[in-house]
């Protein structure tokens, strides 16, 4: 039965928007009276154009994270049930708190309804259900696990969502030092200095040099602090354009993955999602080549994701898997002989989920590590700027008191 998309008044005169099934539009509207109800616009809930849905999705109003994973996982536990798609997408649209939530899953079971597979269905709507999302939804429909697929696909959100969040909060604390770090030293730029130091400026004495440096940066602040912003704003788009580019960006990418501290991270980060989302594809018996790509679309390190192109190269020749990321010499030791074990044993994908575990323990080890560095690093850093203005206020008073005496 059709999904419809509905807006309502009362008899008290307020409206009421939901989403009701009916065999048509007219029935709907009969159901809608039935309820006390005068309905204003009645459409299908699959309708919307493509241009509303994207000014809905620019407003805010798409899936987040949390829902996702939360959909996922109720659609998984209701399959395994043994309740049919329509019957389960029909569940989720009534008991949606979110009106966008109601309506996308009426939309969906539309289309389920309509004759689409439900990986085809979930394709209108592409910001909601990413690429490899789908991919993994026609593989579980293609070899009939659909739900086991969606099981593992929710516990892959829940732990992708969990380490996001982890390593948010840890720099959540350095974030704020260095932003309250910043506001106190603006302020005494701005206010402290000059009305300590253009008492010794009045007086006509020799100022030392850094006391003229901390003026005129104290002058620049409170005078040309618009040219300031304006020159980051302009230093950040231009840095953003030039990452947007191919060449530069593999360049950054390349250099990023050697950088002192942070290359482990971003390394560790990018081994996590590939080999996560690798044994999801591969137990859901995903053809290993279209897993590789897959799974390589998923990195953020365009370095990276440049190595698993070259290394579907060489198992489409016949390489072993293992032998082909090895030669990458870019995925940590660990994962590459792990994934060598499960060759041998034929069970990678029980490796892969070992090795996406060892390294998210990993990098949350590190992660926890450098903010246990930055922290002290910030601390002295603000210690020595704020010596650095005393001694400019100080020095003065100093040498005036050596001519006094």
């Amino acid at each position: 039965m059709p999904a419809f998309r509905f807006e309502a008044i009362d008899q008290a005169g307020k409206s009421q928007k939901g989403v009701l099934d009916a065999d048509s539009a007219r029935a709907a509207r009969s159901q809608l009276r039935t309820q006390g109800l005068t309905p204003l616009v009645v459409e299908a809930a699959a309708t919307r154009t493509r241009g509303e849905r994207k000014q809905r999705l620019s407003l805010g109003k798409r899936l987040s994270q949390r829902e996702q994973a939360i959909l996922t996982r109720q659609i998984a536990s209701l399959l395994t049930a043994g309740l049919p798609l329509g019957e389960t997408l029909s569940v989720l649209t009534e008991q949606s708190e979110r009106d966008y939530v109601r309506e996308l899953m009426a939309a969906i079971r539309g289309e389920v309804l309509g004759g689409h597979s439900f990986a085809n269905a979930l394709a209108e709507h592409p910001r909601d259900f990413p690429e490899i999302y789908r991919a993994l939804v026609a593989a579980g429909e293609h070899t009939g696990k659909l739900g086991l697929v969606l099981s593992r696909l929710a516990d892959y959100i829940e732990q992708r969502n969990a380490l996001k969040q982890k390593i948010v909060l840890a720099f959540t604390y350095p974030a704020i030092v260095t932003l309250i770090a910043f506001g106190i030293v603006t302020f005494l730029l701005s206010y402290v200095v000059p009305q300590v130091v253009n008492v010794f400026a009045s007086t006509k004495q020799a100022l030392p040099f850094l006391t003229i440096a901390m003026m005129a940066l104290s002058g620049f602040v409170r005078n040309w602090w618009w040219a300031g912003l304006i020159g980051v704003a302009l230093l950040s788009w231009f840095i953003k354009n030039l990452l947007a580019r191919p060449g530069p960006r593999m360049a950054f990418d390349r250099w990023l993955l050697t950088a002192p501290l942070l290359g482990k991270l971003v390394r560790g980060y990018n081994t996590v999602r590939f080999a996560s989302t690798l044994a999801i594809l591969t137990a859901a018996g995903v053809p290993i080549l279209r897993a590789l790509q897959a799974a390589g679309e998923t990195l953020s390190n365009r370095a990276m994701s440049a190595n698993v192109d070259d290394a579907i190269i060489r198992v489409r020749e016949g390489t072993s898997l293992s032998r082909a990321l090895g030669n990458t010499r870019t995925f940590p030791p660990v994962l590459v002989h792990l994934i060598r074990s499960g060759e041998a044993t034929g069970d990678v994908t029980t490796m892969l989920d070992r090795a996406s575990e060892g390294e998210s323990r990993e990098l949350e080890r590190r992660t926890m590590f450098l903010t246990s560095l930055l922290e002290p690093l910030l601390i002295l850093a603000m210690g020595g700027i704020v010596l650095v203005i005393v001694l400019a206020v100080m020095l003065p008073i100093i040498e005036l008191n050596n001519l006094v005496q």
